[in-house]
């Protein structure tokens, strides 16, 4: 073996020697672009940009009306993208519990800081 060893005697794939060519010089592909086409890298740097589900949710119920018009006899798919779906709405509106406990401290101060000044009685029991 020579040194410094060169991907060729490390007997890295032709592949493996572009992206670490790719990645000296700065330009970054991520784990799976190599199994994605230019246009596909294209848009998954448009998805990275994406915050939050509710393209995801709004596209599946449009995906699930499309399924119930072409294929209408098929209960199982329908049930399974609407799980899917209540899924995601689920995953979208949890909070945790530190966020529960947070929230609940928030409208405690405010109500004791704002809202009995003001004379609002009537919302704390």
């Amino acid at each position: 073996m020579t040194w410094p060893p060169t991907s060729s005697s490390m007997g890295l794939s032709r592949r493996n020697r572009m992206a670490r060519n790719d990645a000296a010089k700065g330009e970054k592909h991520g784990f799976y672009s190599q199994a994605l086409d230019e246009a596909e890298r294209l848009e998954l740097e448009e998805a990275r940009g994406i915050q939050g589900l509710d393209e995801e949710i709004a596209m599946l119920r449009v995906k699930l009306r499309e399924l119930m018009v072409t294929e209408p006899e098929r209960f199982d798919l329908h049930l399974k993208m609407a799980n899917t779906i209540a899924k995601l709405v689920k995953t979208r509106y949890s909070i945790s519990k530190e966020q529960k406990k947070s929230l609940k401290e928030a409208i405690a101060r405010v109500l004791t800081e704002i809202a009995l000044p003001l004379g609002v009685k009537a919302l704390i029991k």
